[in-house]
């Protein structure tokens, strides 16, 4: 096997880990909202485009990521179908753990509970990004039009919830974390653009100084690597720690993700 394969690129990892660490403070403020005493603004201003420029971030990378999978599984493989099957294994598996999401969060909060969050989204996509990841370049206009679409339908809400999913909002609908089809597979489709623009075949196409020995520059790669788990462990450590702390928790309060 070639080496070079067995190598992984310290920059998306250390982004990774960078949106792994803004993911952890907005969620620290959420927790005080929503659990505790505090009137945090998190639906307007700074912190919205905050919260929505972390999941922005960490869902690009999914997409890069998998354009940087599938090429090292090409060459080591050789076989599609074989292929194929490893990103169903992948995303049933990420699916399978928003499930216990959503029941941990009906068992908790009732009121909010995850239906389909980020988990569910992110485990969706790897099935359905499989045959956009030969389109390459056109990734950029459909990803577009996935977001655009996205947009138009926030406009509306419908009379059934079974393609929520997609994102036709229910009336009445209210979850703590939401991440559909549309528009966020369009963010999914520009990182497989920028993937097949900065990485094709598994070599970085642009120039850039290894600043991976650096301390913080590693503690964010070993975050990146991690950042599935890191995901289903850091809210009931969060919430632990405010309890120990002695923050004063109420009944929580409503609020729109």
């Amino acid at each position: 096997m070639n080496l070079n394969l067995e190598k992984r690129f310290w920059e998306v990892d250390s982004l990774r880990g960078l949106a792994i660490i803004m993911m952890i403070l907005f969620h620290i403020l959420y927790d005080l909202t929503y659990f505790g005493e505090y009137n945090l603004n998190l639906r307007s201003g700074f912190w919205l485009y905050f919260g929505r420029t972390t999941a922005t971030i960490f869902i690009l990378l999914v997409g890069i990521s998998l354009t940087l999978s599938f090429s090292r599984a090409k060459k080591i493989q050789n076989a599609g179908g074989k292929i194929y099957h490893k990103y169903i294994k992948r995303g049933l598996k990420v699916f399978s753990w928003g499930l216990i999401i959503t029941l941990t969060t009906f068992v908790f909060l009732r009121e909010g509970f995850i239906v389909f969050g980020v988990l569910h989204f992110i485990g969706i996509s790897i099935i359905l990004a499989y045959p956009f990841l030969k389109l390459r370049y056109w990734n950029l206009l459909i990803g577009i039009v996935f977001i655009s679409i996205g947009i138009y339908l926030k406009n509306f809400t419908f009379g059934f919830p079974w393609l929520m999913w997609l994102g036709l909002r229910p009336e009445r609908f209210y979850t703590v974390d939401y991440f559909p089809i549309f528009p966020w597979f369009g963010v999914i489709l520009i990182g497989l653009f920028f993937g097949n623009l900065l990485y094709p075949d598994y070599k970085r196409k642009f120039n850039l100084c290894c600043l991976s020995d650096f301390t913080f520059i590693r503690l964010f790669c070993f975050l990146g690597r991690h950042s599935l788990l890191i995901y289903l462990i850091h809210q009931p450590i969060l919430i632990a720690l405010l309890y120990l702390l002695g923050i004063s928790f109420s009944r929580p309060v409503p609020l729109c993700p």
